[in-house]
């Protein structure tokens, strides 16, 4: 998915992100502004995940829009 897709349904995406790790808050999820690397690095370092777990959690919320 391109960065226009993304940013475009930017307000969809953070309610998903909010709901599938409950520990994020608006704050963190604002900080990546629509930007896929930022948001997979940012819940990386909130949430102690992998990169890959990330990812692939990342992939199935943007496959879902």
């Amino acid at each position: 998915m391109d960065r226009d897709v993304i940013e475009g349904k930017w307000t969809e995406i953070k309610g998903q992100l909010r709901e599938a790790y409950g520990d994020l808050t608006d704050d963190d999820v604002e900080e990546a502004k629509g930007n896929r690397e930022q948001m997979e690095g940012v819940l990386q370092q909130k949430l102690g995940k992998s990169k890959d777990e990330v990812r692939q959690t990342v992939d199935r919320i943007l496959n879902n829009i």
